[in-house]
């Protein structure tokens, strides 16, 4: 019983403690500044991939309502 409820103490420290530990080394300067590469070609893909989200999205609706209606089999015996 105590094992369990040290193991627990310790996750939970651990959850709390971790944000704090990755925020304060994310804090600190980098040591080589990044610099972006320059591109040749722009590639305007944006907006172009919604009709195919909508259809697969209607798709995923459409299946979800078939396979809840699909179930009229009587639960009791």
């Amino acid at each position: 019983m105590k094992f369990g409820k040290l193991a627990a103490g310790i996750a939970a420290v651990s959850l709390v403690a971790a944000p704090a530990a990755a925020q304060t080394s994310n804090s600190m300067a980098p040591a080589v500044e990044r610099i972006g590469a320059k591109s040749t070609s722009s590639e305007k893909l944006e907006g172009q991939n919604g009709i195919l989200i909508a259809v697969l999205a209607a798709a995923v609706v459409i299946g979800g309502i078939v396979l809840i209606a699909d179930d009229d089999d009587p639960t009791s015996p």
